[in-house]
């Protein structure tokens, strides 16, 4: 076991962490002492060895954290490797909170073109764009591109008034969000100026030629397959293309069957330089709720 100035952050509140772990797993913790079934000890044990690393580390352990750590665990995964895993620092440290999400981040750096699909809540669009962030600062691009397209969720807004930018702005929000989250509100907005960060919806990509580019496309379920051909081939020399989407919400009027999402799997499965990187309920990195809302919609919806 650790000093004393870890013991705290390891038992957590009145050992409230300790009562965690004994809830995830048959065995009883006294202290320095795990009984139960040997394998089931022996898993903890590791639990409490990759618990003490963080902490080394300066990561605060939390329920939530801990609840991320136990399930990695059991899937035979390391939390260090994931939670140590710095995407990108600045106003805000990112890093991958799952296995999944460490995995997604990986495919980015190793790839040309990434998909990225999963349910609402797995940070698709957020590490993107913190990867993007990351490749501008490290200056591996000249360039950040985030688009979507401006379809409506299910309502109608009716006619937005200003220039494109500021009808398009609703549709982007998210991605801007996640900007602000890593970048100085004043420094997006001379870098937008400057045009190292462009946002624009995708019916403005056609016939353009990208390079030297970190290009995100967000909300892809609703591009139709022309669309997205039409986006896949806008990619230049030393250009990043992250494309994702969730397919469970898609909201073209022509139905699921249209979403080029849906389609490009099958057409460009085995191509050298792009990956596909599945993310599923266990990432997701909102309330605890959400979690189980995905789980009961895949249920119904099977």
């Amino acid at each position: 076991m650790p000093g004393n100035h870890l013991m705290l952050g390891l038992l957590g509140h009145r050992d409230e962490l300790l009562r965690q772990i004994e809830g995830a797993f048959p065995v009883q913790i006294l202290v320095i002492t795990i009984s139960g079934a040997d394998d089931e000890a022996t898993l903890v044990g590791r639990l409490f060895e990759e618990m003490v690393l963080l902490l080394e580390r300066g990561h605060e352990l939390d329920r939530e954290n801990l609840g991320r750590s136990i399930e990695m665990l059991k899937a035979d995964q390391r939390p260090t490797e994931v939670l140590t895993t710095e995407v990108v620092k600045g106003r805000k440290s990112v890093r991958p909170k799952t296995a999944g999400q460490k995995r997604y981040v990986d495919a980015v750096r190793d790839h040309t073109v990434t998909f990225a699909v999963g349910p609402a809540g797995t940070g698709k669009s957020y590490l993107a764009v913190a990867l993007a962030v990351q490749a501008l600062q490290a200056k591996d691009v000249n360039r950040i591109i985030l688009t979507r397209p401006a379809v409506e969720a299910g309502e109608r807004l009716g006619f937005l008034p200003g220039d494109i930018l500021q009808k398009v702005d609703p549709y982007l929000r998210p991605l801007y969000d996640a900007l602000y989250d890593m970048v100085e509100p004043e420094a997006v907005t001379r870098l937008m100026e400057r045009g190292t960060i462009e946002v624009a919806p995708l019916a403005y990509m056609r016939g353009r030629t990208l390079n030297d580019s970190f290009i995100i496309l967000d909300e892809a379920q609703n591009t139709t397959p022309e669309q997205m051909k039409m986006f896949l081939t806008r990619l230049g020399f030393g250009s990043r293309a992250v494309v994702t989407g969730d397919v469970t919400q898609i909201d073209l009027p022509e139905g699921g069957g249209r979403s080029g999402l849906l389609q490009v799997r099958k057409v460009l499965e085995g191509i050298e330089g792009l990956v596909f990187v599945e993310l599923g309920s266990r990432d997701v990195v909102r309330h605890r709720i959400v979690q189980d809302i995905v789980d009961a919609y895949e249920r119904h919806s099977s």
